[in-house]
Formats: C-alpha cells, structure tokens, sequence
C-alpha cells in the first residue's frame, strides 16, 4: 500500500513538473529581463548624484539674483512675481512639484502647474534631474516665457500634489524671512525694504 502510494505521489510530482516547468520558466526569463543592468562598462558611482546637485547649486546661484538664491538656500524653494498674466500672481518654485500660484496679498492658493524637465543626457541620463536644475528650469521658464509655461502646463487645483498647509506654513515662513533680511538690511544701512 505505502509502495502504491509512494509511486502514485511520484507521478503526480512528475506530472506537475512537465505541466508548471515551462511557466515557471517564463517567469524566470521575465524577471531576468526586467531587472535593470548597468552597462558592464560604467562604473557604479555613489557621489556622482551629490556632485551632479553641487554643480546644479552653483549654476542656480549664478544665474537668479542674490534675494532668490538666499530664499532657496535658506527656505528650500524661490518666489517669482508675476510679469505677464495682468493680475498680482506670485509662484513658489519647489523641487520636483508642480510650480505653485497664489495672490501675495492675501495667500490665497490658485493652481498647481505642473512641468517636467527630465535628464536626457546620455549614458547616464534618468528621468530626475538635480532639485537644483530642476528648481533652474522651472524658474527659467516662468521668467522667460510665463504665458506659454503656464499653456503648456497641466494645471490642478491646490491641493493636488503640493499640501496646503505645507503652501501656508512656507508661505508664513517667507514672511518671517523677509522681516528679517529688512531688519538686517536696515542694520547694514541699505534701507533693507521687503519685497512685501
């Protein structure tokens, strides 16, 4: 009887076998195929995404001016007025979320917009650029052209992507930086009027 049982157990396994190996095969040759491989002749590099964001730091610092640059280095994201949509609009640039309107006076949120600057140098291009270049693009965009940015933007309500409290708390935060570059300015003699 164990001996009819035994053999009986065999076949059984021997059958699954021929039935599940070609699945189980396929799914070997999908995950192997799947996962992603760096060519066998780049170097894997762990500080190249920190030299990549201190070069997109220093290329920002260049190019907006002194009160943006302190405002992203001390808050994390820049302010831009509006130039060209006919009402008193600002936008907060953060990086990597969608660029962010809201009357000044008031802090009223108005809209997300959202734009998309992926890396596409090659060999080791990815779909994330620096926050500092991504910050750059965004500002270069809203002052270079804000009416098209602003078209070919998708556009959200707030509250979308970016939380609203967070906007508030960042918003508030702008102020109490502002006051205090004033004062210190005022300090250092240069009048130090906020932009407010």
């Amino acid at each position: 009887m164990v001996l009819a049982l035994t053999a009986t157990g065999i076949v059984i396994v021997a059958l699954l076998g021929e039935l599940l190996a070609p699945r189980i095969e396929e799914r070997v040759e999908r995950f192997r195929a799947g996962r992603r491989r760096l060519p066998e002749t780049a170097d894997v590099d762990p500080g190249r995404d920190r030299r990549a964001e201190a070069r997109a730091r220093l290329l920002l610092k260049s190019c907006v001016n002194d009160e943006e640059w302190a405002m992203y280095r001390d808050l994390g994201f820049i302010r831009v007025w509006s130039h060209g949509t006919g009402r008193t609009t600002a936008y907060l640039i953060y990086p990597h979320k969608p660029i962010l309107a809201y009357v000044p006076q008031t802090g009223r949120l108005l809209s997300e917009h959202c734009v998309e600057f992926p890396d596409e140098t090659r060999p080791y291009g990815s779909a994330r650029l620096p926050d500092s270049d991504d910050v750059l693009a965004k500002w270069m965009a809203l002052t270079g052209d804000e009416r098209r940015l602003l078209a070919s933007a998708n556009m959200h309500l707030p509250g979308r992507q970016i939380d609203p409290r967070q906007v508030k708390r960042d918003l508030w935060r702008l102020r109490q930086w502002e006051r205090e570059r004033g004062r210190a300015g005022a300090v250092a003699g240069d009048g130090g009027v906020p932009a407010f």
